[in-house]
């Protein structure tokens, strides 16, 4: 993964355990939602911020971070 942006899928970093504590410290709650598993491989990180009111150019720039 070259680098996460708006438009990554939750699915495509959720597995990742570095990414996964960052998601947690941003209060992310699809990882504890029952219902993700429906919707994650839909859902953008932007629609996810957006939903939640959570900082994206935040999370983005700490989760790039974490590939560097």
């Amino acid at each position: 993964m070259l680098k996460i942006t708006k438009n990554t899928l939750l699915s495509d970093i959720i597995s990742n355990k570095k990414f996964q504590k960052i998601l947690a410290k941003y209060q992310v709650p699809c990882l504890t939602c029952p219902f993700a598993i429906f919707e994650i491989q839909n859902l953008t990180l932007k629609e996810v911020c957006e939903t939640y009111n959570l900082d994206l150019k935040k999370l983005l720039k700490e989760l790039n971070k974490t590939i560097k």
